[in-house]
């Protein structure tokens, strides 16, 4: 019987009439990653740049965030064609390429998306779970419109060239990484110091301007509102292996004496 696939990342953002918010999954733990899913969050962004992720881990959290609503969406380590490969024949339908800071590097992340002439994208339809090993009907021929790219900035290069990178056909959102363009600005650490934020802001327009929706990594609240109102179509919120760390660290301060508290009182 044939089969279909999910909507695209690119599709919701664009049936979408309020900003979507997400969060990453970096533990690698599939169990940690369905309980993520089923949150409520519009999206779910699994890492495989900073975290001990492998294909094998991938394909098995994408396999259980199949069963949610929400959409995942894979970050590649590095814009390689051979991994590219590799993660969309993981069945993995919506990608985020880190560090793109030209309008060449962003063309290359399209081409590893796509299959020849327009792209350089191995054919293994047959042998992968992308294509539900051929039990959906002409993956080879509509592949282009099972994937999803995303495309993310996060250097002082890349935040220049925003509007040229944008203008890539085959870019359907980008996604500004505050952190790291931080670190390229000098100022390691601060991601939500003013001159970062203004030229996360600056990013914002000219993306809005190429017609693209753009998105930005913003765990602390205050930060995310202000960057909503600013007009991203897309944020990520939090992260599982932060909200654990934070809540763990809550708990021991709320039942364990302070170190500088003295000896605990004997009833």
């Amino acid at each position: 019987m044939p089969l279909r696939l999910s909507p695209t990342f690119r599709e919701r953002l664009a049936g979408a009439d309020r900003p979507l918010i997400g969060m990453w999954a970096c533990t690698g733990s599939p169990l940690v990653t369905e309980i993520a899913a089923g949150s409520g969050l519009d999206w779910l962004l699994i890492d495989g740049e900073h975290s001990a992720n492998t294909l094998d881990t991938l394909q098995v959290q994408l396999q259980v965030a199949a069963a949610y609503p929400i959409a995942p969406l894979v970050r590649v380590p590095w814009n390689d064609p051979v991994v590219i490969k590799q993660v969309l024949d993981l069945g993995a339908q919506n990608l985020i390429v880190p560090m793109v800071s030209s309008a060449e590097e962003a063309r290359a992340a399209v081409s590893a998306t796509r299959y020849p002439p327009e792209g350089v994208r191995g054919v293994g339809s047959a042998l992968a779970r992308s294509a539900r090993w051929n039990r959906v009907d002409g993956y080879l021929r509509d592949a282009a419109q099972h994937v999803s790219l995303t495309v993310q900035i996060e250097t002082t290069a890349g935040a220049a060239a925003a509007s040229e990178i944008a203008a890539v056909d085959g870019v359907d959102a980008v996604f500004v990484g505050p952190s790291d363009l931080a670190a390229s600005m000098g100022l390691l650490g601060q991601q939500t110091h003013p001159d970062v934020v203004a030229a996360v802001e600056r990013v914002f327009a000219a993306v809005t301007a190429a017609g693209k929706p753009v998105g930005v990594n913003a765990f602390d609240p205050a930060a995310a509102d202000a960057y909503i109102a600013a007009g991203a179509a897309f944020v990520a919120v939090g992260a599982d292996v932060a909200l654990l760390a934070r809540a763990s660290e809550a708990l021991a301060a709320r039942f364990l004496p302070s170190p500088d508290s003295g000896p605990a009182a004997s009833y």
